[in-house]
């Protein structure tokens, strides 16, 4: 398998640090060569923190950190510390983080790695809002073309919305920014609730991820326990849906995941859809499909890949 080049758009938030760990975790396979903090589910300052403490648990304090975008493009700042805490790591106690970030601007970093880069060679994973990424194409059109994938959480059709009935947060947070990124003719492959919801972490299942005995496995168990609570009481499930370690799991094993290209609009204008992804799955629209869709996983075959990898951390 080739080594793919990426770049890690995040926002800190128990699931995306499973994300990166599952990156890091995977250095035959994924070169990281640079990890993007955003306001998200919780404020810039906390998501770059969280994206160093991730590093740091991993060992990787050579990672390349820069920092985003402190808001949404038009948008007042919406965040989710209900469901993350108050800084959006909660649940496992660790000390705080000395590496530092890079004094170059996300959005720069993101047109420099993609001008600099061969044409078609790196692909950006976005775990959080997309306002950096749409950021970066409003001052640098010329990145678009130049972009192998984006691979994204994001967005729901048949399981509709998690911040609103018919929004999920990353999309809602930013829908213009959502927009410009659809729009940009990068090829994107999406991945909504719909798969998300289907990789839930029981017990049985982190109780393998703890049987590791490493310190970044309990970590990880702890952060979980946290995550989970919300969405168990939610949803009445055993264990909560694990979010975005599902973009990472795309690169190195594909065949996890099942869908089909479709048309996916994002709702800019309605005060009850506001974020909504109008995903065209029956093609009935008429429009040209902009994004792969996923809606079906093989659960314990991502939860397998997921608990080995983090293993090696």
């Amino acid at each position: 398998m080739e080594r793919r080049k990426i770049i890690i758009d995040t926002d800190p938030g128990q699931d995306d640090a499973a994300a990166i760990m599952l990156a890091f975790a995977s250095p035959a396979e994924l070169d990281v060569l640079g990890l993007c903090a955003v306001a998200g589910n919780v404020p810039l300052s906390y998501t770059s923190r969280n994206l160093r403490i991730v590093c740091e648990l991993c060992g990787r304090q050579d990672a390349a950190i820069y920092e985003g975008a402190r808001k949404p493009t038009l948008r007042p700042q919406v965040t989710a510390e209900h469901v993350h805490g108050r800084t959006g790591l909660d649940g496992a106690e660790l000390p705080e983080p000395m590496m530092s970030v890079r004094s170059t601007h996300a959005v720069d970093f993101i047109i420099e790695t993609l001008r600099s880069e061969p044409v078609g060679t790196v692909t950006l994973c976005t775990l959080g809002p997309l306002t950096n990424v749409a950021l970066a194409l409003q001052k640098a059109p010329d990145i678009a073309p130049r972009a192998r994938e984006l691979v994204m959480m994001g967005g729901g059709f048949f399981e509709g919305g998690n911040i609103t009935p018919a929004a999920e947060f990353n999309i809602y947070v930013d829908p213009e920014a959502a927009k410009a990124v659809f729009a940009s003719g990068i090829p994107i492959v999406m991945m909504p609730l719909d798969v998300t919801h289907k990789l839930l972490t029981t017990k049985a299942r982190v109780g393998k991820i703890a049987a590791l005995g490493t310190r970044p496995a309990q970590v990880l168990v702890d952060w979980l326990a946290f995550f989970e609570r919300f969405d168990i009481e939610k949803y009445g499930s055993d264990g909560g849906p694990l979010h975005d370690p599902t973009v990472i799991a795309y690169l190195l094993k594909p065949e996890l995941f099942s869908g089909r290209d479709c048309n996916v609009e994002i709702e800019t204008r309605s005060e009850l859809t506001a974020g909504m992804t109008v995903v065209d799955w029956w093609r009935v629209s008429g429009r040209k499909p902009n994004a792969k869709v996923m809606r079906d996983v093989d659960a314990d075959g991502f939860f397998a890949l997921l608990t080995e990898r983090v293993g090696r951390l």
